[in-house]
């Protein structure tokens, strides 16, 4: 089989052959497939004409839809269905009368009377504990900045990294440069920065009339960053410049970790939780943002999609008087969770670490520190997950590209 004799498919990827097509039969609205290693799959008809790639159905140029199915005279049913010698489903659609073929790659990975669940995430997602011994997912990145854009020397770093932040939502790179604004560089080489009020990049340093206790020396407890946004920064980059104060180590825990203990042993609080929406605000002398959110949150099929943990950046609480009680409650249960050891891993940042991680699911904190004893500055930004998962679907499009290119 030629894979310059298939048809294109409806996006930019690359769809591996790991299996032919065997044989296939027809209904007016229903392909059925037959492949080589005895799967057999079904398409409605209004869904192949939908998701073919011809010039009528997508733009060649984009391969963004075009097609507007209320437009066509009727409801498209098969007048025809074969397997073409490239090895194509070749459909013929009524009343349009027209031939569409389909690539049996695409058509297998889109298969989804067989699907299990087609939202299953990128990578694994593993909650874990802390402890003494516990250190983030760490990686040599020297060099990051000296490699080609998208090249196989740049992947090669960023593959894993993503994997960690996909999966345990956090990593740590070493050996980076430590000149001021060089995270700008580093971040891109993943996907655009969010800016905030903060600025593109931020300074987390003590300083002078700060607006932030951030950009002090106290102590931090566990949170994650802008609870007050209707939709709160998904990751976060902290880049260290210079460490050279005493104490002030980093602390991380996996917020869902926390959850999932909440709901196991405390299963009111974790009700009350993921239902009170509390008030977050930073009513700042510029700004005024104020967000209102449960401190837990679920997805559509019930996993956990955030947490919204940071006591200092929760406003007066607004909800229905009887909820008032349970609510602080269930909050200072969750607390005493937060203090426990076996959630946190501590470390202590040295010039060239980068940490990355999930937003609204990491949670941070900080130890105290001496600001006499030396300088501590590190630079962050934001961008959203987003990102992370286009960057790492561009890796794994690159290698089956590769794929591809080596068997033909």
């Amino acid at each position: 089989m030629s894979l310059n004799e298939l048809p294109l498919t409806p996006d930019y990827d690359a769809w591996p052959i790991d299996t032919d097509l065997a044989d296939v039969s027809f209904s007016p609205r229903l392909v059925t497939v037959r492949w080589n290693d005895g799967r057999v799959s079904r398409y409605h008809s209004i869904w192949l004409r939908e998701n073919a790639a011809d010039e009528t159905t997508v733009n060649p140029a984009t391969r963004e839809r075009i097609l507007d199915l209320s437009t066509l005279p009727a409801w498209p049913e098969i007048d025809a269905a074969e397997i073409d010698a490239a090895g194509a489903l070749c459909v013929t659609f009524a009343p349009e009368d027209r031939r569409l073929r389909f690539h049996p790659g695409w058509l297998r990975a889109h298969d989804y009377d067989n699907a299990t669940d087609p939202e299953t995430p990128l990578v694994p997602v593993n909650t874990w504990l802390g402890g003494p011994e516990v250190a983030p997912d760490t990686l040599d990145a020297s060099g990051l900045l000296d490699t080609v854009p998208d090249g196989a020397a740049e992947e090669a770093i960023l593959a894993p990294a993503l994997e960690s932040v996909l999966g345990k939502g956090l990593v740590r790179l070493r050996g980076l440069p430590t000149e001021p604004d060089s995270l700008e560089s580093i971040a891109r080489r993943i996907g655009p920065v969010r800016p905030t009020n903060f600025g593109q990049l931020f300074n987390v340093k003590a300083k002078p009339d700060p607006d932030s206790n951030a950009y002090t020396s106290i102590a931090l407890p566990p949170h994650v960053d802008l609870p007050t946004r209707e939709y709160h920064p998904g990751l976060q980059m902290l880049h260290c410049l210079e460490n050279s104060v005493e104490d002030g180590q980093a602390v991380m825990m996996d917020g869902f970790a926390v959850a999932e203990a909440l709901r196991d042993r405390h299963p009111e609080a974790w009700a009350t939780l993921t239902r009170v929406r509390w008030c977050y605000a930073n009513t700042a002398r510029t700004t005024d943002y104020v967000w209102f959110e449960p401190m837990i949150r679920l997805d559509a099929r019930g996993e956990l999609l955030e947490v919204r943990i940071a006591d200092f950046l929760r406003g007066p609480l607004q909800t229905a008087f009887e909820d008032v009680e349970p609510a602080y409650e269930a909050l200072m249960i969750l607390q005493r969770l937060l203090r426990d050891p076996a959630f946190a891993i501590r470390f202590t940042y040295r010039p060239g670490d980068l940490v990355i991680f999930d937003n609204r699911r990491l949670l941070h904190a900080r130890d105290a520190f001496e600001g006499s004893t030396g300088h501590r500055w590190l630079q962050g930004c934001y961008m959203e997950r987003d990102e992370v998962r286009s960057r790492y679907r561009m890796i794994q499009r690159t290698r089956r590209r590769q794929q591809l290119t080596t068997e033909a």
